[in-house]
Parts: structure tokens; sequence; C-alpha cells
């Protein structure tokens, strides 16, 4: 096997500026093979539409390689030569056939000795190690077309194994002297072997190979898109949008759009392909079901229109369905119906899009069976598709789908009093989502994760992780996360006591249009619009609000919904009323999902009845509800039940394990201390996390406050003994 060396090279590495966008800053530093010179040559020669994450970022750093190359053109030839070979064995598809070359052609490896010497590379057991990417690539770019045209016919002679055809042709395809219509076909089907193995980023050098020894320009055109398509497949969106640009295929644009431009954009380019695909037949990027792209892409225009939450553009793509022939996602006909208010379609056409979440299938399919699911309510079924989903993308090598389903099992583990656990699924599918390019995955991804920190109590967090998912919506036209972020806001405030600005923030939410707002959010956080209705004496608003809830509740039947309707029901009553509405709501949530809900229902509940001087069962519901918010890790939640525990005049055990240190710190200052006492720098745990250093500071020094420290030597020890 041949391998590389650590990338980074030498003490002193520069830092990228602080302005840089993070889904920028993190495929620059992809881009650099985690060298952060390469990466600071980079970030240092962007345009203006690449800072913003508009344009692919430059394939490579010319002045550092320019460096590499004289360093390489310094050695021997006999020892370049054997660089050559390993390095065309390695870049830019690596084929494990080095040291069968070197057998069957019985060279003399000495030579490396002085590669070994002057620290550019050195032999192993399993081949050549180079320093680092940039003197592989310079190992290569620095040979003549004739010696590579050379290794690269060695390295097909060898391969000669099972499974090595796709191999063995992309080194005669690179050995090619010019355009080859033979050359051109077997790199096809090579690709193809490779596609059909989940091989993406193969497959893509092989397709880009063919369209260069392609001699018609139509089919250099097709290809290109294709090989656009594998690319993004890989992960590697700036390639995609490099090869794109060569294209005029609007399908590949759209969807390179709807994943990191303008949803409005995303939409208008989605749906011109579908109507091309199912009338006029396939363009550039064509299959051979074009019927089966065209309802493939209309439900990408479904995405782009839920991303936006423009009701408008959910009707148009629901009337071009109908005018061209062909079956919507579920989804696209429900939410349309939902927002118009025909809530008896809308769970017809809900309940048919869930009912498609079987084992396998296409992972687009049953990410819009999670969607349907969660507007049904019906969270188990959200994550059960969202989780198949993702697992038939990573079983097809299509990796980029995986963090599109983890932006929707996100709410599923919310509402299911999961937080904690999945804020770390999601912090992962939020690195997943700026490493392959997809900026607008990421902001949704970074608003659920503000939701999870309101709910855990970690307020700058929260803050932090709204605001950046706010700015970034509002600018592409993200209606979803925009929303979402406001949500979290609001709920941050309605569960720390500031009932007025969490109504002013509820009340804005459900007046925002299109990439503003969104119903669908809204819809979510109206029981929590009428309870801070209610706190601030609106209690006209809260009962026009309850009014569609209970309606829609009413419709599908779910628990849950039916639960959170009652108890918005008990909040506008009073008396002996409030309490059976209460007693309804939790004989609902017993057989719903949303346990987190569940304990704030008691919370509410346990509070009405110390008013009503029932102090036994008071006392009951609010010590169940602490529990459960104790188990969900939301401390804020806690102290309110804490405090009502108080006025009944119960005495109240101090937090849960006081001299535990899991229980004395957040859950962000716990992994933050725990980075730390590793030996992490703030800047190194602030691009971990994905949040700044000046909010990781702050969490240490909140973590030293609590825990009566003032070192990480004392923290050390503090979490060795823990």
């Amino acid at each position: 096997m041949v391998t590389s060396a650590n990338p980074v090279r030498g003490p002193a590495q520069p830092e990228l500026g602080p302005s840089l966008p993070e889904g920028v800053r993190v495929r620059i530093l992809r881009t650099a093979h985690g060298d952060r010179r390469a990466a600071a040559e980079l970030a240092s020669a962007l345009t203006e539409r690449q800072l913003t994450g508009l344009d692919p970022l430059p394939a490579q750093p010319p002045v550092l390689l320019r460096a590499y190359r004289q360093e390489v053109r310094a050695l021997p030839d006999t020892t370049r030569r054997l660089l050559l070979l390993a390095a065309a064995d390695q870049y830019p598809v690596d084929t494990h056939a080095f040291l069968r070359a070197v057998t069957a052609t019985r060279l003399d490896t000495r030579p490396l000795v002085t590669a070994e010497v002057a620290g550019v590379a050195h032999a192993t057991a399993g081949g050549i190690v180079f320093r680092d990417p940039w003197t592989r690539i310079a190992a290569y770019e620095t040979a003549s077309v004739t010696d590579r045209r050379a290794v690269h016919l060695l390295l097909a002679r060898v391969l000669r194994g099972e499974g090595e055809s796709p191999r063995r042709s992309w080194h005669r395809g690179a050995a090619a002297l010019g355009p080859s219509r033979r050359l051109a076909a077997e790199l096809r089907a090579a690709a193809h072997t490779a596609r059909t193995a989940g091989d993406h980023a193969l497959a893509c050098a092989l397709v880009e190979r063919a369209a260069a020894l392609s001699p018609e320009p139509s089919e250099r055109a097709r290809l290109l898109a294709r090989a656009a398509a594998d690319a993004w497949r890989s992960g590697d969106a700036d390639r995609a949008r490099r090869l794109v640009a060569a294209t005029d295929d609007d399908a590949l644009g759209g969807l390179l759009a709807l994943r990191a431009g303008n949803a409005t954009d995303a939409f208008d380019a989605l749906l011109t392909a579908a109507v091309r695909y199912a009338q006029d037949g396939p363009g550039p990027a064509r299959t051979d079901h074009p019927q089966h792209a065209a309802v493939h892409l209309l439900a990408r225009a479904t995405e782009a229109a839920i991303y936006t939450g423009d009701l408008r553009r959910c009707r148009e793509a629901a009337a071009v369905a109908d005018r061209i022939g062909i079956v919507p996602p579920g989804t696209l006909g429900g939410l349309a119906a939902a927002f118009e208010g025909r809530y008896d379609d809308a769970r017809d056409l809900l309940k048919a899009a869930a009912g498609r979440c079987g084992p396998g299938g296409d992972p687009t399919l049953l990410i819009h069976s999670g969607i349907a699911a969660l507007m049904l309510g019906d969270h188990t079924a959200a994550a059960t598709a969202t989780v198949r989903a993702a697992a038939s993308a990573r079983a097809g090598g299509d990796g980029v789908t995986v963090p599109q389903a983890m932006e929707f099992r996100a709410y599923a583990d919310f509402w299911t009093g999961r937080p904690r656990a999945a804020e770390a699924a999601t912090l992962e599918a939020l690195r997943q989502a700026y490493t392959t390019g997809q900026d607008n995955g990421a902001c949704h991804l970074q608003a659920a994760l503000a939701m999870f920190a309101a709910v855990t109590g970690d307020e700058d967090v929260c803050r932090e992780r709204a605001e950046a998912a706010r700015s970034y919506a509002l600018a592409r036209g993200l209606g979803l996360p925009a929303a979402l972020a406001l949500f979290a806001l609001a709920f941050l405030d309605l569960s720390t006591g500031r009932f007025a600005a969490s109504a002013a923030r509820l009340r804005a939410l459900a007046g925002f249009g299109p990439g503003h707002g969104h119903r669908a959010i809204r819809h979510i956080a109206t029981p929590h619009y009428v309870e801070a209705a209610i706190r601030t004496g609106d209690t006209r608003v809260a009962r026009a609000a309850h009014a569609d809830y209970d309606h829609w509740a009413r419709t599908v039947r779910s628990p849950d919904d039916l639960a959170l309707s009652a108890r918005c029901r008990a909040l506008l009553a009073s008396g002996a009323e409030a309490v059976e509405h209460y007693r309804t709501a939790l004989d609902l949530h017993a057989s719903g999902t949303r346990d987190f809900e569940r304990a704030r229902t008691e919370l509410l509940f346990g509070g009405a009845l110390r008013r009503l001087r029932h102090r036994t069962e008071a006392r009951d519901r609010l010590h169940s509800a602490l529990e459960a918010f104790e188990h969900f890790g939301s401390p804020q939640c806690a102290a309110a039940a804490r405090t009502e525990l108080r006025v009944l005049g119960e005495p109240v055990s101090p937090v849960r394990g006081a001299d535990d240190l899991v229980a004395r710190l957040t859950a962000q200052q716990l992994m933050v201390a725990r980075m730390a006492a590793d030996g992490a720098t703030n800047r190194e745990i602030a691009a971990r996390l994905l949040l700044s250093p000046r909010t990781i500071d702050h969490h240490l020094r909140g973590a030293f406050a609590r825990l009566g420290i003032r070192s990480r030597i004392e923290l050390v020890r503090l979490l060795g003994e823990g």
C-alpha cells in the first residue's frame, strides 16, 4: 500500500482570518489537505464571491507549489523517476501498484535515499510516503509528458487483479496522446463500474478524463456534467461547481444552488429542468429514464420550496407536475394543502408520503418521507425514515446526502427529549455539511443546534448559533432555518421567564413571509406562542392561534399535537376546567413521543394545581417534571420546577449529584472542559465545535467559576478524579 505523510509541515502554521465564513474555512483546509500554509495562501487569493461561498475555490496554491517544484527539480533524474512512478500511482487516483511496477521492471530503488536525505519522501514496506500531498503533486507535475506517459503505461500493465479494471483504464486514459473515441468509451464503462461500487470520486476522475479524450464537443459537455454529478456525490462540491460551469446543465446548477446558493434561484432552475426532462427528453446530464429524472428533480424543487417557505412556489410546482403528467412527491402536495388550510387533503397526502419509509430505497424519497412524518407529528416514523435515508446514502457511496437526512432527524431527536445525544450527531452532520460545500444545510443544522442549546441552558451558544443561522439564511432566502433560529431564541426567552420577549419573537415569526419565516415552524411554535401570549395577558391572540392549531391536531389525530392543543386549552381556562384539560393533555402525552413537552405540561399543571391549593398532587406533578428536566439536561426548566416547589414550601434537594462534575456544568461547559483538559487550545476547541474562540473562552471561564478553580492544571486534576 502507498500512503501519504502528515500534510502539516514545519512548526509555524499561519492562521486563517477570523472573518472567513465557516463553510469556506472548512473547505479551504480540505482543499489544502490540512496544510495551513497552503490554506492561508488560498484564502489570500479568494475573490469576493469565493469568500462568500458563491463561487468554487481554486484547486491549488500556486506560490507554494512553485517552491515545491523547484525542490523536486533539484533532485537527480533517477530519484525523480522513482518519485514520479510513486506519484502517478497516487495522484489523482490511488491505484496501489507501485511495488508491482518496481518488481515487474526490476527498478533500482537505491536512488530513493537521496529523496530521504532531502526530506522529500521515504520508502516503507508498503511503498513511498511523500512528505505531504503538495510534494507528491509537484513530483508528478514537474515530469515531462513523455515520462508521465511511460509510468502510466507501466502501471496499467501491472494492474491485472480482480476489480482493478477501472484503475487500469484510468492509467490507459492518462497515457493517451490525444482524442480517442475508443479510450473515451473504455473510461465511461470503467466509471460506470466505479459508480456502481459507490466510488464516486474515482468515477468522476474517469469521466473527466473521458471528456478530455472525446472528440465531439456535445459529448464532452455531457461527460463533464456526469463528472460534476459524481464529484458532488463524492463530497467535492468545489470540483463539482468548477465542472458544471463548463456545461449548461440547469439541473446540476439548480442542485448546487439548493445546497449552497439562493433557494429561490434553485427552485426556478430545478423546476425548469424537471419540465425539460419530462417533455423534451434529457439534456447534457441525460439519463435513460428521463421520467424518473423529472420526478427526482421535482422532489429537489420541493426541497427548495420547503427551504424558502414559499406557498406560491409550492402551488406552482404542484401545478407543473399536474400539467406534465407526473405524480409529485407527497410532501409537495401536502405542504401546499396544509398552507392553504385544506387539512384533510394535507393529511392524506402526507400519510401516503410518510408510508414510503421501508429499508433501502432512494435516500431523497426517504428524506421526504421523514419530512412528511414530522408534519404529521409522528416523530418515531420521522426518525426511522431519516436514519434509513442516511444508511441508504452511505451504502451507495453518496455521503453528501447524509447531512441532509440529519437536518430533519434533528427535529425528531429534539422533540423526543434527547437534546444532548442529538447535539453530538448534529454537530458531526454540521461538519460534513461544511466539508461537502452544503452551506444551506449547515445553516439549517446551526439553527437546530441553537434549539438544542436553548433546551440545555447554553444561552451564549444558543444566541451565537441562532444569529449565525439567521444572518446566513436571510441572505439566501432560507425561510426554514431563519424561522427555526428565531424559534430557538423565543424558546430560550420562554424557559427563562422573559415572556414578553418570547411573545414578541413568536409574533414576528407568525408575520414573516417567504425567505424570512416558515409556516411549518410557526405551526410547531404555536403552543409556546399561546403560553407566552397568555403570560403577557394577550388572550385574544392566544385563542386565535390555538383555534388553527386545534383544527390541524384534530385532523391528523397525532397524540402529541392533541396533547399540546389540550394544554393550550388548559392555559386559556381556569379552575376545575383547566385541571380537566391538563389531565386530558397528560393522558394524550402517554400515547405520544414528545417526552420533553410532556414534562413541560406537568410543570404548567403543577403550577396550576398549586394556585388552586391542591398541594399534594401539585407536589407530585412538579417532582415528576423536575426529574424529567434533569434527565433531559434542561437546567432552566428544572429551575422553574424547583421554584414552584419552594413556593409550596416543599424542601428541594440540590441539583442532582452536586458533587458530580457532570451535574455542576452545562453540556457545553463540560465538553469544552474535557477538551481543554486534554490539552486543546481555545482556538482548537472552537474549530472542533464550530464556535468562536470568544465563546469557548466564556465557557471555560464559566466552568472554572462553577468548579471553584483558576487554572487548567486544576481542571486536569478534577476531571482525572471524576
